[in-house]
């Protein structure tokens, strides 16, 4: 017996859909049954569009006005749920993602498996892979009960290619009831400042750790090298829990995952729970003066020496060949 209904959580920043989503999409349509996608937001029909192009036949659409798009979309999911008997839902694992899937788990009374890395159909029955232990470990987990069964997927665990598929149908789900937890309203919107790619999208990824020394060496450094090669910068959890940059900037387990063509760690020793988070690059370049550091184990090409000294050479070499 095979699954006949998969859904994925859509999102979308402004009239684009997220990465993310396109991913899961992406991967769904492995499961060999209908692809279907749920939003909660404005723009349903740009969004649509592009779920369509990467294999959504239909996108029910949830007008959250001014309530948080996580709680709109757990309150129309629950009755959807209901009346389509969707067998999988995805949700990315992001800010919205996570608070849909924590209030739709109680609202229908099902387990949910975080953190996932891979997930795999075999007919009716699907298993999601995560790590733990910081990533020193990788574990597969099987539903074995009702469905439907709820994942939340790690962003850039997969590849998202299009279907070439036409735009997806727009069911309007019209308004939902919330109850208490639609009270609180979203009274402004701050769009995070963005400078140059963003980091989870970025082919080149520059990232710095507590190598570096001290907080004034990271945006001549890290800033100045990512500009050049006109990359996106990051940093390890240690200097972000040291203050010195926001957590905005945190690639690992707990922060961004992202998987540029080229990553460069600079000071950055290689702990376990910032290499879950850029392992998978496909080009990585680790400069640090610990010959024994674990971020070698994982870089294509490692340089042993002070980043202060390696990478003011690197940036006057990149100045001279562009002329810049």
């Amino acid at each position: 017996m095979a699954l006949s209904k998969v859904w994925v959580f859509a999102e979308a920043a402004g009239d684009k859909v997220t990465t993310a989503t396109l991913e899961m999409l992406t991967e769904a349509r492995k499961s060999g049954a209908t692809i279907e996608a749920v939003y909660s937001g404005s723009n349903a029909d740009a969004v649509a569009t592009q779920a369509g192009e990467y294999g959504a036949t239909k996108l029910y659409a949830v007008d959250p006005g001014d309530m948080l798009p996580g709680v709109a979309a757990a309150a129309a999911l629950a009755q959807l749920v209901a009346d389509e008997s969707p067998d999988v839902i995805l949700f990315a694992q992001s800010y919205d993602g996570r608070d849909a899937i924590a209030r739709l788990s109680v609202k229908i009374d099902r387990p949910v498996i975080t953190n996932g890395t891979s997930i795999s159909f075999d007919g009716d029955s699907v298993t999601v892979g995560t790590a733990i232990f910081g990533g020193v470990q990788l574990v597969d987990t099987k539903y074995t009960g009702p469905a439907p069964y709820l994942a939340a997927i790690r962003p850039k665990s997969f590849a998202a290619e299009s279907s070439g598929g036409g735009a997806a149908e727009v069911v309007n789900v019209g308004t939902v009831d919330a109850g208490r937890a639609g009270e609180a309203k979203v009274v402004e919107r701050h769009v995070e400042e963005q400078l140059g790619p963003k980091l989870e999208e970025a082919a080149v990824v520059v990232s710095g750790g507590r190598g570096l020394g001290s907080a004034e060496k990271y945006e001549p450094l890290v800033e100045g090298l990512a500009k050049l090669l006109k990359g996106a910068y990051g940093a390890s959890r240690a200097i972000v829990d040291a203050g010195w940059v926001p957590y905005a900037l945190q690639v690992g387990q707990t922060g961004k995952t992202v998987k540029p063509k080229v990553y460069v760690a600079l000071g950055i020793s290689g702990a376990t729970q910032h290499l879950v988070g850029m392992k998978n690059s496909d080009n990585i370049i680790a400069v640090n003066k610990d010959a024994e550091a674990p971020i070698f184990s994982v870089a294509d090409l490692g340089i042993v020496g002070d980043v202060n000294k390696v990478v003011p050479a690197l940036i006057e070499a990149l100045k001279a060949k562009t002329g810049g």
